[in-house]
């Protein structure tokens, strides 16, 4: 029973990850934000979703290291695997300059982590101040992007599409988030009960991969439509939304203490995962497949390490 409902959670999480990234890609369109803006904040937002869902569902069980796991795991899935995947199949071309901000502040943001984590709880304040900064950091892209329409999304397909259906695409995407995660993180804890798992790894590698299915499906989609912009906007996006939405929702409700294992394994994975991508897009203006190859190759030891 376990297995058949990690199995459904799942389902449900990429299915409604999907109907929700459709309808709010939709809605970026008909408000004509470019393809890189939509990546970085409406997609961004609509695949973080799922890893927000299944850490409140986490925490409000107690089970803080399986949300913490999710978070770290994912941003180290997403860049790992699904950008190494992507530019593996197909070389990925974006400006540094476009995403340079977005770059630093994901790294920051990483090491504000770790710094409150030897500090000791993660608590109230920064939950709201991380949500906050998230908020500031939104407004200002879609202040910005808004006066600079250099790579203008493509409207053909919505064009026909009405607001109501839009909206009821968002909702019905919502909706079936919520129910996959608690039906993934029931799952996923009796498994690790019965393998003798524990919750971090179980987070790291079963929620992790799992929430980031969506990025990964997202990525795919704007491979095919050749939006190299929108991919990379995506991925650098959704880590900046975990980290700073996730976290500091989960805890403005719940404040936790980050676990040694995390501060000395998994975070600095993480952020060297992330320190990688400033060299490679600044000289290179993208990444290439021997990129993405060794991002895969990199991803695929480091969950070997865990397993």
């Amino acid at each position: 029973m376990a297995t058949l409902a990690v199995a459904c959670g799942l389902v449900m999480l990429v299915a409604g990850g999907e109907l929700l990234v459709s309808g709010a890609v939709k809605l970026a369109e008909k408000l004509g934000m470019s393809s890189l803006l939509i990546g970085l904040t409406v997609v961004a937002f609509g695949t973080s979703v799922p890893e927000l869902f299944v850490s409140l569902s986490a925490v409000s069980q107690d089970h803080v290291d399986i949300m913490l796991g999710n978070v770290v795991g994912s941003n180290i899935a997403n860049i790992g695997l699904v950008l190494g995947l992507s530019a593996l199949l197909s070389p990925l071309t974006v400006h540094f300059k476009k995403i340079s901000l977005e770059l630093y502040l994901l790294l920051a943001t990483s090491f504000a982590v770790v710094g409150i984590g030897l500090i000791g709880i993660f608590n109230r304040l920064y939950g709201i101040i991380f949500f906050g900064v998230l908020l500031l950091y939104t407004y200002q892209a879609y202040r910005v992007g808004g006066n600079n329409q250099e790579t203008p999304a493509k409207q053909d397909d919505v064009k026909g599409s009405s607001y109501f259906l839009v909206v009821s695409l968002c909702v019905t995407g919502l909706v079936i988030l919520a129910l996959g995660s608690n039906l993934f993180i029931d799952g996923a804890i009796d498994l690790a009960r019965f393998f003798g798992i524990s919750d971090l790894v179980i987070g790291l590698t079963m929620a992790a991969v799992g929430t980031s299915l969506p990025e990964l499906a997202s990525s795919l989609s704007a491979l095919r439509r050749n939006e190299g912009d929108l991919l990379v906007g995506n991925v650098i996006g959704s880590n900046l939304f975990n980290l700073m939405m996730v976290l500091g929702i989960c805890a403005t409700f719940h404040p936790f203490a980050l676990p040694g294992q995390t501060l000395i394994r998994d975070l600095p994975v993480m952020i060297c995962f992330s320190a990688v991508l400033i060299p490679v897009i600044f000289f290179r203006h993208g990444l290439n497949r021997l990129n993405g190859g060794v991002l895969l190759l990199a991803y695929c030891g480091y969950m070997y390490s865990l397993l």
